[in-house]
């Protein structure tokens, strides 16, 4: 494959303050998210990075080992850089199973099934499912994979009543969210999410693929049914480096008036 050609258009320089090889880097962001470079798609090489923005070596490489780190790119020895493959992702703004999500942009997912089982409920996940402290429900502990790459494990608790229905599916390849609709007829409502970062422990790392203390993004997910009870509780441990969450956010009124 040749090497990709730029446009004529200048880069655009940003305040003084900001290091060339920044401004290099995210101009070359900006044409592989705008799709002008596709994956696996051939960048120009370091010389004619160079004689496009009239750097030195170095400052090109400073660049282009910035975007490998973030895994925006590759590098094959002895043929140049190459546009990495866009990570699999799932909206958070639309409640939705992951296969339904994966499907809907052309990836094979499957389930790894840990374990399903009856067991008394924790403190917390009692609270969160409005029930009593100890009160029997079905756990279920699943690793889901895109394609061959394993990149979530998911921990999910359901009222006994539920659980016991969904767990009589085919887990391997069907979404919880769509079995309580289909079969337990218990359309969803909303859910409410709360998002952080952790490093993986062991257990997590092995069944993830990732090295112990990787970075993990961690989502503990509370679903309701349409008439606002609570049906599911989980926590969602995903890879970084293989898989994304994206939200589009909107700006609502202002509270302070001008």
């Amino acid at each position: 494959m040749n090497p990709l050609a730029f446009a004529d258009a200048p880069l655009h320089h940003g305040p003084a303050a900001v290091r060339l090889y920044s401004r290099i880097r995210e101009d070359i962001r900006a044409r592989i998210v705008s799709g002008a470079w596709q994956p696996h798609d051939r960048l120009p090489s370091e010389s004619e990075l160079m004689a496009r923005y009239s750097v030195s070596r170095i400052t090109v490489r400073q660049a282009l080992g910035d975007l490998q780190k973030e895994r925006v790119i590759f590098k094959v020895a002895g043929k140049g850089s190459f546009v990495s493959a866009a990570k699999p992702f799932q909206e958070l703004g639309r409640l939705q199973g992951f296969a339904e999500a994966m499907g809907a942009l052309g990836h094979d997912t499957y389930n790894r099934v840990l374990s399903v089982a009856t067991v008394p409920a924790a403190a917390g996940v009692a609270q969160r499912l409005q029930l009593a402290a100890g009160e029997r429900v079905t756990e279920i502990r699943r690793v889901r994979h895109v394609g061959s790459q394993p990149v979530s494990l998911d921990l999910t608790w359901l009222p006994l009543g539920l659980g016991q229905r969904v767990a009589a599916a085919d887990l391997a390849v069907r979404d919880i969210f769509g079995i309580l609709e289909a079969d337990c007829g218990a359309p969803l409502g909303h859910a409410d999410l709360v998002v952080d970062a952790l490093l993986a422990d062991a257990e997590q790392a092995a069944l993830l693929g990732v090295a112990s203390g990787a970075p993990l993004l961690h989502i503990e997910r509370l679903t309701h049914g349409a008439d606002g009870r609570p049906l599911d509780y989980e926590h969602l441990y995903c890879r970084a480096d293989n898989f994304q969450y994206r939200l589009r956010l909107q700006r609502g009124p202002s509270l302070h008036k001008p």
